[in-house]
């Protein structure tokens, strides 16, 4: 299976594929000892208040609450560090991970970011760096919240953690906003040939050159033949 770019719009399916992995749960703590891997959203109505600061460049992700089966009501109770066995939960791994870091101790955990812009329309929104974590009250409970930033680093779960990681030119991530603002305009098509398969979010002006990931008018969906044929041009 061709390797998923940020910016690349995809399926629950493919993204599953993509991972090797049945993504059940937002949080994956190191799938298969290896690469981690959360799932965001930012729309109305969503599970949990996940916010981007910085035009896109932090992501304050929310902890997860305790299973259904532990808890009638998880929105009502705390989250937990620990499941009722004291081993840790979601939240701990992540929260241990991001304290290491902290503590100079150990570098940032790479973690892989996918977003649920609309029911059943997915966009990989790249690599981030966990970078901070903390408990705050919210609606009368203890919530877990995660800082992470964008970094032009890449996870590849086909080498080990331990290997020296390749840079790749990283575009800022597009706003939520933007990006369905731009797949309604272009009506869910590549706006060279009007192919609805392997769609990307390109940058009319690449990032790198000073364009913008905030505007539409900068942001066009493209296939992914046109997205390399464009990509080949740009020097």
């Amino acid at each position: 299976m061709q390797q998923i770019q940020a910016g690349d719009i995809i399926s629950y399916t493919q993204m599953c594929l993509s991972e090797g992995h049945s993504l059940q749960r937002g949080m994956n703590f190191q799938i298969g000892g290896r690469v981690s891997v959360i799932l965001m959203s930012v729309r109305k109505g969503a599970p949990y208040a996940d916010r981007l600061e910085d035009d896109g460049e932090v992501l304050i992700y929310e902890g997860h609450d305790v299973p259904k089966n532990e808890a009638a009501y998880p929105k009502l109770v705390d989250q937990l560090m620990e499941t009722p066995k004291g081993t840790p939960t979601q939240n701990g791994k992540f929260f241990k991970a991001a304290h290491d870091f902290k503590d100079g101790g150990a570098e940032p955990e790479l973690v892989k970011v996918y977003e649920k812009i609309k029911d059943g329309i997915w966009v990989y929104n790249g690599v981030f760096e966990l970078i901070d974590a903390w408990e705050e009250i919210g609606d009368n409970r203890s919530v877990f919240k995660f800082k992470l930033r964008v970094t032009d680093r890449t996870a590849s779960q086909k080498t080990e953690r331990a290997e020296e990681l390749k840079d790749l030119n990283h575009n800022r991530m597009i706003p939520t906003s933007v990006k369905l603002d731009v797949w309604k305009r272009d009506k869910g098509k590549c706006v060279e040939c009007g192919s609805s398969d392997n769609l990307h979010f390109d940058h009319i002006l690449p990032f790198s050159k000073g364009g913008t990931s905030l505007k539409t008018d900068n942001i066009q969906l493209l296939c992914a033949r046109h997205n390399l044929q464009k990509s080949d041009k740009i020097v």
